[in-house]
């Protein structure tokens, strides 16, 4: 391992590097979502007739298809990044604090991803207006679908708050080394700020991490998302108690996975071996293994109360879920994946960071092979009898697949261009790691005592 020690040149060597691989993957990231940008504007000319969710009953298959699938997944990866980086701040789990900001990012870049594909499924992105003002006071207003928005417009605007207030030290202490053409943005961004806020800001982000942290299991994807499925008594795949903590595990799982490869891709391509050290991802691993291990079990736990003596309607869907070939494909690497970390757990030279980069892709295949799955396959078998004798068929169009390439490269985007912007790693990790704990630190402290 690097005892280098880190330096501020090191977290600002992204912004002032530009490299031929930087442009390539920029050029890549921005083709994905042209292809799928192109691809909606065929969808808006035609109606979502095109991609097959427009058809429901006997004569076709499901109008919940990947779009929602992908939108919890891309909720859950943002749920789970927040939590991660308010986990560091609130229990002092310096260790990561490195990644700590790329979580945060990984936050904005996930719910900006989950709201796009809101505007995509409804179709017409002018019935987020038509359809909302004129039924709010009717039905709208105890629809979960609303409290799902609403939840995720607020977390949206936490998480912006939270990654803006950390900023302002890092800019002011480093303005002088920022590029001069983002001086108008830099100047927004430190609005009156002085040295005397800083351990105001540093209370201000402890009580928001706490906030996080109590709103997971009872609001974010431990409620409120889950609620929007759970809820549904005419859909007996999804009802029951165990999706808040299901759901809670895969945003977790998600998160963890994404913030490693993420935090991979900085450490290879500006020499961050000093400052994104190995210890950081065997310690994202095991946390990985964890939240993994639980998912498998609460995944036991839904089968085993589907299949086995229970009512015939929710046997039918559990069964049919579980027969499907890419279910068990994604239990599968879910699987693998805990028993290599439990392996290298016990054997420390089984731990490499491809490895790791591997069981990271594993994971989020998983997660989201799991989340449209679960979405399609309790739609296609509710109680009611809805496809005559047969259910429908659903399989996702090129249109769908394409939009998960545009999200992709959207989130690609949000991060090639905030490396060029802002520090991607902040400042007080780099002066905690070098044993300069300042007044961040001591302000922490004496929040906690308090």
């Amino acid at each position: 391992m690097s005892t280098k020690e880190p330096t501020e040149a090191d977290i600002l060597r992204p912004i002032n590097t530009l490299t031929k691989k930087y442009f390539i993957l920029y050029g890549a990231a921005a083709l994905g979502l042209v292809a799928f940008l192109i691809a909606w504007a065929y969808q808006l000319q035609q109606g979502l007739i095109v991609t097959g969710l427009g058809d429901w009953g006997s004569g076709g298959g499901s109008t919940w298809g990947l779009y929602i699938g992908a939108f919890i997944w891309w909720v859950g990866v943002a749920h789970g990044g927040i939590i991660l980086s308010a986990a560091v701040r609130l229990l002092g789990m310096d260790r990561y604090m490195p990644i700590a900001r790329l979580a945060e990012m990984t936050t904005i870049g996930g719910l900006s991803a989950a709201g796009f594909y809101i505007l995509v499924h409804m179709g017409r992105p002018d019935r987020m207006v038509t359809s909302v003002i004129g039924h709010y006071h009717i039905t709208v207003n105890n629809s979960p679908l609303v409290w799902d928005v609403t939840v995720i417009t607020a977390y949206f605007v936490l998480s912006a708050t939270y990654l803006g207030l950390t900023l302002r030290y890092d800019i002011s202490r480093l303005r002088d080394d920022l590029p001069d053409m983002f001086e108008p943005v830099y100047k927004i961004m430190t609005i009156g700020y002085s040295e005397k806020e800083d351990q105001v800001i540093d209370r201000m982000v402890w009580w928001l991490a706490a906030a996080v942290i109590i709103m997971a299991p009872l609001l974010l994807h431990g409620g409120v998302i889950p609620w929007l499925f759970a809820l549904l008594p005419a859909m007996p795949a999804w009802s029951g108690g165990i999706q808040g903590p299901m759901f809670l595990s895969i945003a977790l799982m998600s998160a963890i996975s994404g913030v490693m490869i993420i935090s991979y891709a900085f450490r290879r391509a500006y020499d961050w071996d000093h400052i994104i050290t190995d210890d950081i991802f065997r310690g994202l691993l095991l946390w990985l293994g964890f939240f993994t291990l639980l998912f498998l079990w609460f995944q036991l736990q839904a089968n085993i109360n589907g299949v086995f003596l229970g009512p015939t309607n929710s046997a039918v869907a559990a069964e049919a879920k579980m027969a499907h070939p890419l279910y068990q494909l994604a239990m599968g690497m879910a699987f693998l994946t805990l028993v290599y970390i439990f392996l290298q757990a016990i054997r420390p030279s089984l731990f490499s960071k491809k490895r790791a980069l591997v069981a990271s892709v594993a994971i989020l295949s998983a997660t989201l092979t799991e989340k449209i799955l679960f979405v399609v396959e309790g739609f296609l078998h509710p109680t009611f009898d809805i496809y005559a004798n047969t259910p429908g068929t659903y399989f996702p169009s090129a249109i769908e697949w394409l939009s998960l390439v545009g999200t992709a490269g959207l989130v690609a985007l949000l991060f090639l261009n905030l490396s060029k912007l802002v520090p991607v790693v902040e400042l007080h990790a780099i002066e905690h790691m070098r044993g300069d704990h300042g007044h961040s630190d001591d302000a922490t402290e004496q929040e906690v005592e308090a």
